[in-house]
C-alpha cells in the first residue's frame, strides 16, 4: 500500500521539531536543579535561544500548514478516534505556542531578559515581579509535564498505527 505522504517541507519541520522539542526538554529539566554558577546561567541562555527559534519554526510551521492540507486520516479510523487525533494534533500546537510564551512571561517577570544568540535583545513582556515569576515557572514547568504527556500519546498512537492497525498514518511522516 502507497502512502499519501505529507510535503516534504511538512514531515522536514515535523522533525526538526522534534528534535527540537526533546533537547529543550531534556536541557529544562537538566538545568534546573543545577546550582547557580556561569554553566547554569549559560544553559538557560541556550534553552531561551533554542525555545525562540523553536517558535519561529512553529511560525514557520503553522503557514505551511494553513496553506497545505495534510493527507487524509484512514477511512478505516473510526469518527471518534478521527476527532481524538485532531484533539491530539491542537494540544500540541497549543502547547508549543503556549510553553514559549509562558517561559518568555516568566523571564520577563523574574528580571532576565531574553537575548537571542547574545545578539538580539527580545522585549520583556512584563515588569519585574518575582512573585509572578515563581507561578509563571510552575505553570511553564507544568505546560512542559503536559507536552510530554502529549508527544508520549502522539508517539503511541502513530505506532499503533504501524503495529496494530498496520495502516500508513506514520509512513507517511517518516523521512
Amino acid at each position: 500500500m502507497n502512502a499519501v505522504r505529507y510535503t516534504a517541507p511538512a514531515r522536514l519541520l515535523h522533525w526538526l521539531m522534534a528534535a527540537l522539542l526533546i533537547g529543550l526538554l531534556a536541557l529544562g529539566f537538566y538545568m534546573s536543579d543545577l546550582p547557580l554558577s556561569p554553566e547554569k546561567l549559560q544553559l538557560y541562555a541556550w534553552h531561551k535561544w533554542a525555545g525562540v527559534t523553536a517558535f519561529i519554526l512553529l511560525a514557520i510551521r503553522l503557514l505551511w500548514r494553513a496553506t497545505h492540507r495534510p493527507p487524509a486520516l484512514p477511512a478505516s479510523m473510526s469518527a471518534a478516534a478521527q476527532r481524538m487525533a485532531h484533539l491530539g494534533h491542537l494540544a500540541l500546537y497549543a502547547l508549543m505556542i503556549a510553553i514559549p510564551l509562558s517561559g518568555w512571561l516568566m523571564s520577563s517577570a523574574k528580571g532576565f531578559q531574553t537575548v537571542y544568540f547574545g545578539v538580539l535583545p527580545i522585549p520583556d513582556l512584563l515588569a519585574k515581579n518575582p512573585e509572578l515569576g515563581e507561578l509563571l515557572a510552575t505553570l511553564h514547568g507544568g505546560l512542559n509535564l503536559l507536552l510530554v504527556l502529549t508527544v508520549l500519546g502522539h508517539a503511541a498512537a502513530a505506532l499503533k498505527h504501524h503495529f496494530v492497525d498496520r495502516d500508513d498514518v506514520l509512513r507517511r511522516m517518516l523521512p
